[in-house]
């Protein structure tokens, strides 16, 4: 197999590009992208020089006069930020009915949710996993880890195996110490059971933690279709011959089950969580949805 052909179809310039544009539409400046991450308010920490991305608002005038030059406010929570992203890799990622696979999509969204942190000095780290631990990676700033997350994210050959997010969560609480602000969890949250629940309340008591579940429509409903098709469940392998029209009815109470489980375990666990499928861009919500995270906080 060439290189080509493990590479996913992704657009991540384009995906950091309309974010960050979207960002700006809805006031969302580094300042105040920070804050989202924060219960407790903000320790005052000295000043620095006024930047282009800065807002207008948080310029400190009277200092500014004594000083003679635009400053602005510094909070101590402004440097050395470490977000973790905990992302899915397993086989349930690579499906899609769209022209995006759930692995692409969420490959776009971590890209352009990640390129923000990186652009403004925080570190990140991630975890992928399927079945296993697929990689793992300290805490780090700049652009070559940022590379180095997105070069894995859009590899093909990073993804296999039976997603395990029970297992995740367990490999993240024993690795990651108090110093870490937050923990976002990518994933279709298909493998979620009430064992997840009682690790992710764990988790979320520990660390600040968003959730974002990507699914595509297919894994909410199938087409109305007078025709067998051949669907394999990616845990057992077992192959089954269906009609869809016929299934549909059966296949939508199990999803609609299992989808009100997962929200339930985010509800239970106090999270806040973003619901996305494939066949909707991801960009305004996301930012919908930090903008009222924000609101939230103010």
């Amino acid at each position: 197999m060439g290189d080509n052909d493990r590479k996913l179809n992704v657009d991540i310039a384009g995906a950091i590009a309309k974010l960050d544009a979207m960002l700006k539409e809805f006031n969302l400046k580094q300042d105040i992208f920070k804050i989202m991450f924060r219960g407790k308010g903000l320790e005052f920490d000295g000043y620095r020089d006024f930047s282009p991305d800065d807002d207008a608002q948080d310029i400190d005038w009277k200092a500014s006069s004594r000083g003679g030059r635009t400053i602005v406010k510094r909070y101590k929570e402004e440097r050395d930020l470490k977000i973790m992203f905990l992302v899915d890799v397993g086989d349930n990622m690579v499906f899609g009915s769209t022209p995006k696979l759930k692995c692409e999509y969420s490959t776009e969204l971590t890209a352009a949710f990640s390129h923000i942190l990186v652009n403004t000095n925080d570190k990140i780290g991630f975890i992928l996993f399927g079945d296993e631990i697929k990689e793992y990676s300290n805490f780090k700033s700049g652009f070559k880890h940022f590379n180095r997350f997105t070069d894995l994210m859009k590899d093909g050959t990073t993804y296999g195996g039976t997603s395990n997010i029970n297992m995740a969560i367990d490999y993240t609480m024993d690795y990651l110490d108090s110093s870490v602000m937050a923990v976002i969890v990518v994933s279709d949250f298909l493998s979620a059971n009430e064992e997840t629940s009682k690790r992710m309340n764990l988790l979320s008591n520990r660390f600040e933690t968003i959730a974002i579940r990507i699914r595509d429509p297919l894994d909410l409903s199938l087409p109305d279709v007078d025709e067998e098709i051949l669907i394999e469940d990616i845990r057992t392998k077992e192959q089954v011959l269906i009609n869809p029209r016929v299934a549909k009815a059966t296949y939508e109470k199990y999803t609609f089950q299992q989808g009100l489980l997962v929200e339930n375990i985010f509800k239970r666990c106090d999270l806040d969580y973003l619901d996305l499928t494939t066949d909707k861009d991801f960009v305004v919500e996301l930012a919908i949805f930090l903008k009222e995270r924000l609101l939230k906080r103010q």
